[in-house]
């Protein structure tokens, strides 16, 4: 009878302790805020569900969440079909493919806050570069500390310039990896390049795709350093997304049973939302 060596568990522990660190821990602590009331001083007061009624029952709830979806499907439906068609357009050979393959990691490269200081000094209407250009070359109204259209053509613009890099790189990791046997064969059969993309080259970067559009959609639905750093919710509350609404109830006003409520929906939102998308692009693999 073989015996199992059992001593490959001792590697794996330090990482269990650390994802129990860094994960279950912070999770247990916000569920237990969840269903209690606290007034300082360390005194909690049973709750229950009371704050889990309140959050999906308040119209400020359904408004950010409205405008986090809003934002998320605008940026979804921008990024994903300009990442492809920037990574089809770049060299598979020859001294550019370096030169574009680090040029479409720079962006990715700097900092979240550092993102939205950039883009907030960039578009101010009088000093901003963009601002001014917009102001007084172009002759456009442009002032998105103002104006709730400006400062959402601003954010999307910022997260497109910001991410859009990550889109590149996947599809064309997936691009790169179709043997060239495939294209010579569609080349053999008069294939348009509108077939070959269809066909041929969609097809291939199913994964990669799924893969980008699960991140691209976690990341914009849970996104808050740039848009708060940019315009910090406003003008009003017309940016105030979910993630910038929960930091608001949590550090703003101290409430701190409300904020963990909305924080468990918000997390079940986004597990179930990414569950719905990668059941929905791989449901042909499994059959």
């Amino acid at each position: 009878m073989k015996t199992e060596n059992q001593k490959a568990w001792f590697f794996v522990l330090p990482v269990l302790l650390l994802v129990a660190f860094n994960a279950l821990i912070p999770m247990m602590t916000v569920v237990n805020y969840s269903v209690q009331e606290t007034f300082g001083d360390n005194v909690f007061f049973w709750q229950g569900l009371d704050w889990f009624q309140q959050i999906l029952r308040s119209d400020r709830f359904h408004a950010a969440l409205g405008r986090q979806f809003m934002f998320t499907f605008l940026i979804l439906i921008i990024e994903i079909p300009l990442g492809i068609a920037i990574a089809l357009s770049m060299p598979r050979k020859g001294f550019w493919v370096p030169v574009c393959l680090v040029l479409m990691a720079l962006p990715m490269l700097i900092p979240w806050n550092v993102v939205g200081a950039m883009w907030n000094i960039f578009t101010l209407p009088d000093i901003g570069l963009l601002g001014y250009f917009l102001n007084h070359t172009l002759g456009i109204n442009y002032d998105m500390t103002q104006d709730p259209i400006a400062a959402w053509v601003t954010i999307i613009t910022m997260d497109v310039w910001h991410w859009t890099s990550l889109v590149v790189l996947l599809s064309y990791a997936g691009l790169v990896s179709i043997p060239d046997a495939y294209y010579q064969a569609a080349k053999i059969d008069g294939a348009s390049n509108w077939a070959v993309f269809r066909f041929i080259q969609l097809p291939k970067m199913k994964t990669v795709l799924t893969i980008a559009i699960l991140l691209r959609f976690m990341d914009s639905f849970n996104i808050y350093t740039e848009p708060f750093v940019l315009t910090g919710g406003g003008p009003g509350n017309s940016t105030t997304l979910l993630s910038i609404d929960l930091v608001k109830i949590a550090l703003g006003q101290f409430d701190l049973g409300p904020a963990a409520a909305m924080s468990l929906i918000y997390f079940a939102i986004t597990l179930l939302v990414s569950w719905l998308f990668y059941t929905v692009m791989t449901k042909d693999d499994q059959n």
